[in-house]
């Protein structure tokens, strides 16, 4: 089973709907190579689907959210991403000076998450951020 397929199934089995519209928000989620915005989500299904409303795309990515199947970041553009949670949980460096992403590890946080846990008994949910700052080569 393909990984929107199993999406979907996995919203099916939980009573929701799956609509045509849902289907494209869902397979322009799973096929991006990267994070994706709202819009360029909504630019792709239009493509197919000319009769799509952004606030489909805003209220279908907030169920996939609920559901554990998308994880949201800002990167500080002014927009939100989202992320297909099937690609697997990670961080990221955003440099404030000419704005490149650096991937970082979700092991690399994992000290944080326990020393959260042990100092203030906060049980950290970092499933997906962006830190910011300066890159080497514009420092």
């Amino acid at each position: 089973m393909n990984k929107s397929a199993d999406m979907i199934s996995r919203l099916s089995h939980k009573g929701y709907r799956m609509t045509p519209q849902r289907m494209m928000i869902l397979e322009a989620v799973e096929a991006a190579e990267d994070h994706i915005s709202a819009e360029e989500i909504y630019t792709a299904a239009c493509n197919r689907y000319p009769h799509l409303n952004i606030s489909t795309v805003y209220r279908t990515l907030e169920l996939l959210k609920e559901q554990g199947l998308v994880t949201e970041t800002d990167m500080g553009d002014g927009r939100v991403r989202y992320h297909s949670i099937k690609k697997g949980h990670h961080h990221h460096l955003v440099c404030q000076k000419c704005g490149k992403v650096i991937d970082l590890d979700e092991s690399a946080l994992a000290p944080l998450k326990d020393a959260l846990s042990k100092e203030y008994g906060f049980v950290a949910d970092l499933k997906h951020l962006a830190i910011f700052g300066v890159c080497d080569k514009c420092r």
